[in-house]
């Protein structure tokens, strides 16, 4: 029924709010919802291609949250802000387009490779518990971090991370999860990590969601019927109320605690992929 499918909308555009700025692997949850409640292909005309476009496009709700959530710090061009202000934001815009530099390079070369062999959910389970173990395990050793805020973070640091964001174009690691350790590993303390990964988010999220739309219209041609539109829509609307609230409060948790809950977290999410790839109800890659 159609009905049903809005429903699904709205419980993915919670998954996708919550799961994409928390380190846990929006993929790996779902993974688990589809396998368990999949859309219908024939409710959108036969096209599976639509369902792919939606768990792409609505992370453009998510974007949304950030840039409605950071509209000061990230607007240079605001009159309430001095010329020495002007600058630091600009400046922060430049390492956003230094550290994105590297993921665009990669997945422009070998995204065809990566969807290909890597869409599976043995590979989301497998880095769903690495990446767990490697959250505690570093948290452990953490030292005191240098970089206190995302204005000290250098050209050369923003680089770096976004080298880290390569390793989240391989399902199941996350992106914020990478951006965040890597940032971590680099002497940046849990806010400013959290922060770059979310500025880190804008060009990469933006950038995937048109292409996919872009080779979407390609091969299906332009417009969407209205059942398409309205749950494309509505995914994202409520993709970008969650936003708000996980982004705030992913804040606020991190200038209190470590990020070792979301290690445990993922090695569970990891175990409990394994276990389902072994019965009928996994049925969906990745």
């Amino acid at each position: 029924m159609p009905i049903l499918e809005f429903f699904k909308a709205i419980i993915l555009g919670i998954i996708e709010g919550i799961t994409e700025w928390l380190p846990i692997s929006s993929t790996g949850h779902m993974i688990l919802f589809n396998s368990f409640w999949p859309m219908d292909p024939a409710l959108y005309r036969g096209k599976k291609a639509f369902i792919d476009l939606f768990l792409v496009v609505i992370q453009l709700g998510a974007i949304l949250a950030v840039m409605v959530l950071y509209r000061h710090k990230l607007n240079p061009f605001s009159r309430r802000k001095t010329s020495e202000q002007k600058k630091g934001t600009w400046n922060l815009w430049f390492k956003v387009f230094i550290g994105s530099i590297p993921c665009g390079i990669v997945g422009v070369l070998f995204e065809k490779t990566i969807k290909t062999n890597l869409f599976n959910a043995q590979v989301v389970a497998a880095m769903l518990i690495i990446y767990g173990v490697l959250f505690i395990v570093i948290e452990n050793m953490r030292k005191k971090p240098r970089l206190q805020s995302t204005d000290a973070i250098t050209y050369q640091v923003a680089f770096f991370i976004g080298l880290f964001e390569c390793l989240s174009l391989i399902p199941g690691t996350s992106r914020s999860g990478s951006t965040i350790l890597g940032a971590i590993l680099l002497g940046c303390a849990r806010p400013a990590a959290a922060e770059f990964s979310f500025f880190l988010a804008i060009p990469a999220m933006i950038v995937a969601s048109l292409k996919d739309v872009y080779d979407y219209f390609k091969v299906w041609g332009a417009g969407f019927s209205a059942m398409e539109a309205g749950v494309l829509l509505l995914g994202m609307a409520v993709a970008f109320i969650v936003s708000i609230f996980a982004v705030k409060g992913l804040m606020k948790f991190v200038r209190k605690h470590d990020f070792k809950a979301f290690g445990w977290y993922r090695i569970a999410l990891g175990a409990a992929v394994i276990l389902l790839s072994f019965t009928p109800i996994l049925k969906v890659t990745a």
